[in-house]
């Protein structure tokens, strides 16, 4: 029985899984398996989606999950999160597959993650450090690579106890989760190196913070709006952002395919230009160090004039995603910027989902980035939410003022226009810091 079948609701069922089976997993991976806990209150679908989610994530590292079991707990067991009982029992199974990672779905504490691996005797994750290592795998820029490293080390100094021999030999250069590390700096054993090297990277971080807030004001003094997209990872933020811009940003049907902020320009219905970029995705517990590595990056949101909010229309729980990424704008301190909802992949969508959408948020524009279906309407509401800042003015600009001419087709919307002989009479709506440029001529 795959995840996303009804189930009943007794737990210890074990469930094969969507993209591999015991028998025909690639022998060059590293075979997983999967472990869900529900607790009291938890929502059994719920529950299950996540553990479908955990699967596409296991995959993404480069994992073959084979199989998966959601375990039903009254509470955490301090020792194990799981109970010895049920830890053995499943360890039975995994010796037999010859299982190489086992990974939980939710956060375990370093001791109950070295209790399991005893129990295991193989690698134990939870799902923070799997997506640690989808991370440490896509960051390519120098950026990038230094806010994960971070975190990673951040992750992993309080696991280092009765571990780091083997972390420091396996760190950059093993196959498998678990096995990557930060790269040249290999994981000590020494938590006071560990520090230094923590301390060090958030000295350059803060030095690429200052190169990013100069970029930033340059943009901020640029005169024109800024938006910024967002959305749970694999909602088709890169693809809507290359559909409006022709960008050229990778995209693929996978989780964080992107991990890099991407710029560019977008001239909106009536003429008026923009910048509009586009961000790593969010997911459903998304670690907190890595938010805290990324913070500087996803200041961009913080700054834009509107968030565009990519939702996948083609998910089971759409209104989850949006959850999910609203507590990770929380976070960062962007949930005060005005938002429009863009539900994408409505080529792919269940018809009774988007009118189930459409009933419970309105004002939620429908679009397939992929066809281009609703596209032109979303860039007609993004241009209307923009106007919503505008303010009107009149004005005769003498010709020797082009550049002001030039500024107002630039950053407002144009009601009427007429060249006179002392000059260029125009009427337009334009952002209010800008009037004063031309107070004189009003």
């Amino acid at each position: 029985m795959t995840l996303d079948q009804p189930s009943d609701r007794h737990s210890g069922r074990r469930r094969r899984l969507l993209t591999a089976t015991v028998t025909d997993v690639d022998v060059t991976r590293q075979k997983a398996f999967l472990v869900g806990v529900r607790f009291p209150g938890d929502d059994l679908e719920t529950r299950e989606r996540s553990l479908v989610e955990l699967e596409l994530l296991t995959d993404t590292a480069g994992s073959a999950p084979i199989e998966a079991e959601l375990v039903r707990r009254e509470r955490p067991d301090p020792a194990t999160f799981i109970g010895s009982g049920k830890a053995r029992d499943l360890a039975g199974f995994t010796k037999t597959r010859d299982v190489d990672v086992v990974i939980f779905d939710n956060a375990l504490s370093p001791a109950q993650q070295r209790n399991l691996e005893k129990i295991f005797e193989c690698d134990v994750v939870d799902r923070e450090a799997l997506i640690l290592d989808i991370f440490a795998q896509h960051a390519t820029s120098r950026e990038g690579a230094l806010q994960v490293e971070l975190a990673l080390l951040q992750y992993h100094l309080p696991r280092l106890r009765g571990k780091g021999h083997t972390l420091s030999q396996q760190a950059g250069s093993g196959t498998g989760i678990a096995t990557r590390g930060p790269g040249e700096t290999k994981l000590e054993t020494d938590r006071r190196r560990i520090r230094d090297r923590i301390a060090r990277l958030k000295r350059e971080l803060k030095d690429v913070d200052r190169q990013q807030a100069t970029q930033r004001k340059a943009r901020n003094n640029s005169d024109r709006p800024q938006i910024s997209i967002v959305g749970y990872t694999n909602a088709g933020k890169s693809t809507l952002l290359n559909r409006i811009t022709d960008a050229g940003v990778l995209t693929e049907d996978r989780l964080f395919a992107t991990l890099g902020s991407t710029v560019r320009q977008v001239e909106l219905p009536g003429g008026r230009e923009a910048l509009i970029s586009d961000t790593v995705g969010f997911i459903r517990d998304l670690p907190h160090h890595l938010v805290e590595a990324f913070r500087s990056t996803l200041a961009e949101i913080r700054e834009a004039d509107l968030v565009v909010h990519v939702v996948d229309g083609a998910d089971p729980d759409p209104l989850g995603q949006i959850a999910a990424v609203h507590e990770v704008l929380d976070e960062i301190d962007a949930r005060h910027v005005p938002e429009l909802l863009a539900f994408n992949k409505i080529d792919l969508a269940d018809r009774v989902r988007v009118e189930r959408i459409r009933r419970l948020r309105p004002d939620t524009e429908m679009v397939s980035a992929l066809t281009g279906e609703g596209v032109e309407r979303l860039l007609e509401r993004i241009s209307a939410e923009l106007s919503g800042r505008l303010v009107s003015v009149s004005a005769t600009l003498p010709y020797e003022r082009g550049d002001l001419v030039d500024l107002v087709h630039r950053v407002g919307e144009i009601v009427s226009e007429e060249h006179l002989p002392e000059g260029t009479a125009i009427k337009a709506r334009i952002p209010a810091p800008h009037l004063a440029r031309l107070s004189e001529y009003t």
